[in-house]
């Protein structure tokens, strides 16, 4: 590939990040809470890791588990918080109704809290009624520069031929967007992804050798920085 793969990882706090980025990773998604999979993580920890690295940072805009947008006032004053209070540029975020439709209202006012800010679709397409639809609905939207996903809700191995099919796509209306590989992804799937252009990588667990109880180990990001520099 002409460019450097882009290199994601979970961060819970400033040791994570430190790590995060003495690894090799080019950005990180800051949340808390992952038995919920991941929410909205305080002012006070954004601002930390803000100050301790000096990588791209991606917030979760998310108030609890599942993909019901919830309090959307509240969720616009969090997105205002965390970029005034922060310094916080980038976010991620994702809404479905309950027949797994995208909530486009909740994106709509929520984003457009971001102010023009960048920010990612999360998985929340891995849950969609009709994912093609929803790329489409948000091809236009200010800011929505990526979206997460293992092309299935089942993880990579399930949504592997989805990411694919998708990367072929690339450049089509609603599919202009940078597609960012995460959920089950192994080290083992780089090869496959890479070479239909896929050029986004997001990982957690991977990055977590004692598992979620654990920090982020340095050396476990430069092993996935290796392979993804090595084609």
């Amino acid at each position: 590939m002409s460019k450097r793969a882009v290199l994601e990882v979970i961060a819970l706090d400033v040791e994570d990040a430190v790590a995060a980025q003495a690894g090799g990773a080019d950005r990180l998604e800051l949340v808390t809470d992952m038995a919920a999979d991941g929410l909205t993580p305080s002012t006070g920890t954004v601002a930390a890791i803000r100050a301790a690295v000096d990588i791209d940072l991606r917030v979760m805009l998310r108030l609890a588990d599942g993909f019901a947008a919830g309090d959307i006032d509240r969720l616009a004053e969090l997105a205002g918080e965390l970029r005034e209070t922060a310094g916080a540029t980038q976010f991620v975020l994702g809404f479905l109704g309950a027949d797994g439709d995208l909530d486009v209202d909740a994106v709509e006012r929520v984003a457009g809290a971001l102010d023009g800010c960048r920010w990612t679709f999360h998985r929340a397409i891995d849950r969609a009624a009709d994912r093609d639809a929803l790329r489409k609905r948000l091809a236009d939207f200010p800011g929505l520069d990526t979206y997460l996903t293992a092309g299935a809700a089942d993880g990579v191995d399930e949504g592997l031929a989805t990411l694919i099919a998708e990367a072929e796509r690339h450049g089509e209306h609603g599919y202009e967007q940078q597609l960012l590989v995460g959920g089950g992804l192994r080290l083992d799937h780089v090869p496959t992804l890479l070479e239909a252009g896929i050029d986004g990588f997001h990982i957690g667990g991977a990055a977590r050798p004692e598992g979620w109880d654990g920090p982020v180990s340095a050396e476990s990001v430069a092993q996935w920085r290796a392979v993804l520099d090595a084609k």
